[in-house]
């Protein structure tokens, strides 16, 4: 295997990690420990990641190889690496959970009036969740049983997360009639597919603003994004507002149609991505051609680029949940255009990498490792944003009791954005009420950008 991983290959393909698994050369068979055991394991886990590691040179000793290999891979990682992991298919506990992958929906908590509240923040189409008639700004009350309190509520939701099945009472709230009569629903854990991408055109004062939501970057997007901006293009629009706050990331070839459909006058070489690894991995440049042709054949770069509408500068909605390929978007348009963010610090996955498969025994799936191998960056080269990207326009989207579906022109977002774009400095009467913050949020962020090695 060579020592630097070449740009003909890297150029191959760039998706999910839950699509591709791939596979490490027969090189890497080890002779020296029973098949089976942890020393055999861990060993290999050793090699791999002093081959491929972001951080290698950074490695602490082989150590006790003898020891549980999802705790022996932790104890390689640097201390502010969360983005790495490993998995072993027949072992559901070690794969990442959220509520959103478990039950379709995500939460945010809240205290009002002496009480406490999670507010649903967003629902899956077709996910368990909806089915059972969950929506946004609905408010849970008791979870399995038991009162939301201060003292309980950031280990509810980690049971909320561990759990199969989920009992809820829940309530609403508006302005105009207050709380609804509480009624209670049992979620069952299931499977959500893709999602559909709500769009829309809003005037406001002389401005066409376009406005569209995107909750994951899935493979071969790049057609419906096509067909969203022609008819934007063909209605005029002259600002747009891109919803990505809960957007965990996906496939980068969309990520990047998306970008060439947003921004002016590139050109199909001009750099989009910067990728720096360790020795082994080097550094790889990728243009806004290469990027999308990394994993999209079907729609090329001049017909996206034709499609862009008349604007020069676009507003994201993002938060704590935004990561990967949409934090991607934000930071690698700014050589190229001005974008202006509004809402809470993103997640702050600035990594990229592939999955290492140990298939030394055949026939046999053994452990996938994720490990970070490189570090992204803009065409300046900016990036290095592992503690997240402060927003331009800094706003809490849960300032309410009342929370308005995403695309009404009331949500606080939104709202921020279309007073932005109008010059409207009215601000909206908000209610007295105290976030509450998660200790460690599980967002739905896909682990790693991936790519083809």
């Amino acid at each position: 295997m060579k020592s630097k991983i070449s740009s003909s290959i890297f150029y191959g393909i760039i998706f999910l990690i839950d699509v591709l698994i791939l596979s490490c050369s027969a090189d890497d068979e080890v002779k020296f420990y029973n098949e089976g055991t942890n020393e055999y394991i861990n060993e290999w886990m050793y090699r791999q990641m002093k081959k491929y590691y972001h951080w290698s040179d950074k490695m602490p000793a082989q150590g006790d190889l003898s020891a549980n290999p999802k705790d022996y891979f932790g104890t390689l990682l640097q201390k502010d690496d969360i983005y790495s992991y490993a998995i072993h298919p027949s072992l559901p506990e070690t794969a990442p959970q959220s509520l959103r992958r478990k039950f379709g929906f995500d939460v945010s908590f809240f205290e009002f009036e002496g009480k406490f509240y999670a507010v649903i923040l967003y629902v899956l189409a077709d996910s368990p969740a909806k089915n059972n008639g969950l929506q946004r700004g609905n408010l849970i009350t008791q979870i399995n049983g038991t009162a939301l309190s201060a003292g309980n509520y950031d280990e509810l939701y980690k049971k909320m997360i561990a759990a199969n099945q989920l009992n809820l009472k829940l309530t609403s709230y508006s302005a105009k009639s207050g709380f609804s009569q509480p009624k209670e629903i049992l979620i069952l854990q299931g499977f959500s597919f893709s999602q559909p991408i709500p769009y829309q055109v809003i005037t406001a004062k002389n401005s066409k603003v376009g406005y569209v939501e995107i909750p994951h970057f899935d493979v071969g997007q790049a057609q419906i994004f096509l067909q969203i901006f022609q008819d934007f293009k063909s209605k005029s629009i002259t600002e747009l507002v891109l919803d990505l706050r809960y957007n965990g990331g996906g496939d980068i070839a969309s990520a990047t149609a998306l970008s060439i459909l947003l921004a002016p006058n590139i050109k199909p070489t001009d750099l989009f991505i910067k990728f720096e690894g360790n020795a082994n991995g080097g550094n790889v440049n990728q243009s806004f051609k290469e990027a999308l042709e990394s994993n999209e054949s079907k729609i090329s770069f001049d017909a996206l680029q034709n499609a862009h509408p008349a604007i020069n500068k676009i507003y994201v909605l993002c938060g704590n949940r935004t990561a990967s390929a949409s934090e991607l978007i934000i930071n690698n348009l700014k050589p190229y255009m001005e974008v202006i963010t509004i809402g809470e610090k993103t997640y702050g996955k600035d990594v990229a990498g592939f999955p290492v498969e140990d298939d030394r025994i055949p026939g046999t799936k053994g452990w996938i490792l994720y490990p970070a191998i490189y570090k992204l960056f803009n065409a300046r080269h900016e990036g290095d944003y592992s503690k997240g990207i402060i927003p331009v326009i800094s706003v809490n989207e849960i300032q309410q009791v009342e929370v308005f579906a995403l695309g009404n022109s009331s949500e606080i977002l939104l709202h921020t954005a279309l007073n932005h774009i109008t010059g409207n400095s009215a601000k909206m009467k908000m209610t007295t009420l105290r976030s509450l913050p998660l200790l460690g949020i599980n967002t739905d962020a896909d682990p790693l950008l991936v790519m083809k090695h």
